[in-house]
């Protein structure tokens, strides 16, 4: 375990070496995961496209500082807008491959369309760009389960402060104030190349993402729907998400 300081706050990060010379692959995690979440996804990833990988705890996640105040409806925003830059400026990351997974999908999805000359691709799965009834529900059922079954004791496995972690995560997203949410705007401005990725049976959200995404985005973003595929593509079909980013990593790292 290693950290990286943002701003006097200390983020768990993990770097996966590869060659150098070739754009970083960053990871950037759901709204309960962290590093050790991902599991070795990110380490087979690296090896086979032999790129350097950064994988990291947003604050209040995994072994990184807790929260000094609730989430405000703009948290993704401020995540890719000054953590994210950041962080990949203290490592020396001027090109990278963002992937992406629900909410880090949309904070890579910002990123990517503000920060254009620094990414080379990026892949998001189970991008969140508006906010659906399926989604607010979901997350009120889960919240429930939290609160009445060992949910938070299997989650305090993976993160230090599993309060900031859930209800961080879970009372943004029941903010009334947050109902509004889009990024509209930012799907206008994604011209870098991009894979989406989706379950059909994603109980977070519906295609209507990826819809929304397509028909604003400039350039035109690759896309896999996955049949029998629930919210986390890369564990629920991980051999053939491990073959579409590969396939995509690759041909967009051509030339570096």
């Amino acid at each position: 375990m290693s950290f990286t300081s943002i701003d006097g706050v200390r983020l768990e990060t993990r770097t996966i070496p590869g060659c150098g010379g070739r754009p970083w692959l960053v990871f950037l995690h759901e709204g309960l995961g962290c590093v050790s979440l991902w599991r070795d996804f990110p380490d087979t990833l690296a090896r086979r496209l032999d790129m350097p990988a950064l994988v990291y705890s947003r604050r209040g996640y995994g072994k990184s500082d807790p929260l000094d105040a609730p989430r405000r409806p703009d948290f993704m925003h401020r995540e890719a807008l000054d953590v994210l830059p950041a962080l990949l400026g203290e490592h020396a990351i001027r090109d990278c491959v963002l992937i992406g997974h629900s909410d880090g999908a949309s904070i890579a999805l910002i990123h990517a369309a503000s920060h254009p000359q620094s990414t080379r691709a990026a892949v998001l799965m189970a991008p969140h760009v508006l906010v659906e009834d399926i989604s607010v529900s979901s997350i009120a059922r889960i919240t429930e389960t939290y609160e009445t079954t060992d949910l938070k004791t299997r989650l305090a496995r993976h993160h230090a402060h599993v309060d900031d972690a859930f209800l961080g995560w879970s009372r943004a997203w029941r903010d009334p104030a947050f109902l509004g949410w889009s990024l509209a705007p930012e799907c206008a401005r994604l011209g870098v190349p991009t894979l989406l990725i989706q379950g059909e049976d994603d109980e977070y959200g519906t295609l209507a993402q990826l819809d929304a995404i397509e028909a604003a985005a400039p350039v035109r973003p690759q896309r896999l729907v996955l049949p029998r595929c629930g919210h986390a593509p890369h564990r629920d079909c991980e051999v053939q998400v491990m073959e579409a980013i590969a396939a995509f990593a690759a041909s967009c790292a051509c030339g570096a």
